[in-house]
């Protein structure tokens, strides 16, 4: 063995050590923070609020970051978004982690010590509000990894960007909004840009297991509209008029034999719905229109592009065969969540670190959709699911349900697996 050779195994061995002591006070800093974690997600569960209004969400989280001594804290970004850097003490890549804030309009029914019972409006009508998506759980534990990344922000070989968004859930009453709208007013961008993007979601799945998918994690959803005009008429002589509904009616079983049978549903799953038609006001006259709404989910945007052409030509083809017009619009696409497979495959050693290898899993893509797409389709992005389902079976209940709840014991699971995932992506690629 040669003196060099000697040197670079002592230095390497030594880089490792030092790197494990990090690990390691970042595990311990998120043990002793768990009760600050579970605290903040049961304040921010009984005030929640709705997508663009997360004033009082949005303070709390800019007071904490400052209280960190964080070198930037903008907050008013892409409305009530805040957005905070974390400078490490040696240089390297700026990695960006991102939690939602707001909440959805459902009345809640858990019966928990610290339930919302706070109202709004939403769409003109009031509303019960609650976190029934666990966005309460998302802020928490990303301030829970701001107050572990801080603790050791003297060893980090790089930046932090912390990314606390507004409006996942949308808004009805703005063009732009939430992730999207984030992108666009730069957030991804200036003088210190994220190379690449992490996030995960709580869900149903047992407790403190992390679960990840790779390649095209989530769908990518389009919403579209479909208007049929014909000829408004008498009930009893619907050869004098043009029939809008039977032509509707045509229309949406006709959508299904896209996905069915001009798809590889065995590789690219898709989904058409249609969830809404209103037309006329009463049953023996024939109206003038039909109006439709529904949602068009793929995993592929080349699919994407296909399908659409493929609606197009459904829906006008149809319309004139029976003397009728249609017209059908895009609008509110969301990309594909998709995760770069090599990207994932690195990270996986310090995700089963913080979960334990045992609760690390695969699973099958999902056909819901989300905003951070909008945020990966700019720079390489994970997004991982984070199992939180309570002990009791009968309180496990799905996202989105008034009584679904958490167990909060996963939560600190949250916070190892980003701030180790942080800090692996910065050893992985130094500056």
């Amino acid at each position: 063995m040669t003196i060099r050779f000697l040197l670079v195994l002592l230095f390497t061995s030594a880089i490792t050590v030092k790197a494990d002591s990090i690990v390691q006070r970042i595990d311990a800093a998120a043990e002793s923070g768990e009760s600050a974690v579970i605290e903040w997600r049961r304040q921010i569960h009984s005030n929640p609020e709705l997508g663009n209004e997360e004033h009082e969400t949005a303070a709390l989280i800019a007071a904490h970051l400052r209280s960190l001594k964080f070198d930037k804290v903008e907050t008013g970004i892409a409305g009530t978004g805040v957005v905070g850097t974390l400078l490490g003490g040696k240089p390297g890549p700026v990695v960006a982690l991102r939690a939602d804030m707001d909440a959805l309009p459902v009345v809640e029914q858990t019966g928990l010590a610290f339930a919302s019972t706070k109202k709004g409006t939403y769409q003109g009508k009031e509303v019960g509000i609650m976190h029934a998506c666990g966005h309460d759980a998302h802020v928490a534990m990303l301030l829970g990894v701001a107050d572990v990344l801080s603790s050791v922000r003297d060893e980090l070989p790089g930046t932090v960007k912390f990314i606390f968004q507004p409006a996942e859930e949308g808004v009805s009453d703005a063009e732009s909004w939430g992730g999207r709208l984030m992108v666009e007013e730069g957030v991804l961008k200036g003088p210190n840009p994220p190379e690449a993007i992490f996030a995960l979601h709580v869900g149903p799945m047992p407790s403190g297991t992390v679960s990840y998918v790779k390649g095209a994690a989530m769908a990518g959803a389009d919403m579209f509209e479909i208007t049929v005009k014909g000829k408004q008429t008498h009930g009893s002589s619907p050869w004098t008029g043009i029939d809008p509904v039977v032509v509707a009616a045509e229309t949406i079983l006709a959508l299904q034999l896209i996905p069915s049978r001009h798809v590889n549903i065995t590789t690219n799953p898709t989904i058409i719905t249609v969830g809404s038609v209103h037309g006329g006001n009463r049953g023996n006259i024939i109206p003038a229109a039909v109006e439709m709404q529904g949602t068009l989910r793929t995993f592929s945007m080349d699919d994407r592009k296909a399908i659409v052409e493929r609606m197009h030509k459904t829906v006008d083809n149809l319309a004139d065969m029976h003397g009728a017009t249609a017209e059908l619009s895009f609008f509110q696409n969301y990309p594909v969540t998709y995760n770069p497979p090599e990207l994932l495959e690195s990270l996986l050693p310090v995700i089963r670190k913080a979960a334990g290898a045992d609760n690390v899993q695969e699973m099958a893509p999902l056909t819901g959709s989300e905003d951070f797409s909008f945020f990966s389709q700019e720079i390489p992005g994970v997004y991982l699911f984070l199992g939180t389902a309570p002990a009791d079976p009968a309180k496990r209940f799905y996202n989105h349900s008034p009584q679904f709840d958490i167990d909060e014991a996963a939560l600190k699971v949250g916070v190892k697996t980003l701030a180790l995932m942080s800090y692996e992506y910065m050893l992985q690629n130094p500056r």
